[in-house]
């Protein structure tokens, strides 16, 4: 059984919406890097259970994809609280991505919500 979950254009907003850390893996079977940061990812998600980790299939979910401004894969989005606070592309070695989910769980999210309603607000 895998740790993470499929991500598609019917269960994407919900997944964002009702976790309070999402980490998403935009990928594609063809991708060579992707490929490579797969067992990562799926690494990490066994060993952080607490979070949601899903997967986008860009072949398949090319409206998402499109839509979430997806230009280069494997690309990494991280949301808290419903907030995308990480977005980048390429693949993570194990420690970096160890790293960022730590950092990400540290935010100050009170801090990180007034930050987005000052940016809404301008």
């Amino acid at each position: 059984m895998t740790a993470t979950m499929e991500l598609n254009a019917e269960n994407f907003n919900e997944t964002i919406e009702q976790h309070d850390i999402v980490l998403v893996d935009w990928w594609a079977e063809w991708c060579g890097p992707c490929r490579m940061f797969g067992p990562i990812f799926e690494a990490a998600a066994t060993k952080h259970p607490d979070m949601v980790f899903g997967k986008v299939d860009t072949e398949a979910q090319q409206g998402l994809s499109a839509a979430a401004n997806i230009r280069s894969i494997p690309n990494l989005m991280v949301f808290r609280e419903g907030v995308l606070v990480f977005n980048q592309p390429g693949a993570l070695p194990a420690h970096a991505l160890d790293d960022l989910i730590t950092q990400v769980k540290a935010l100050d999210m009170t801090e990180v919500h007034r930050q987005v309603a000052a940016r809404q607000q301008s």
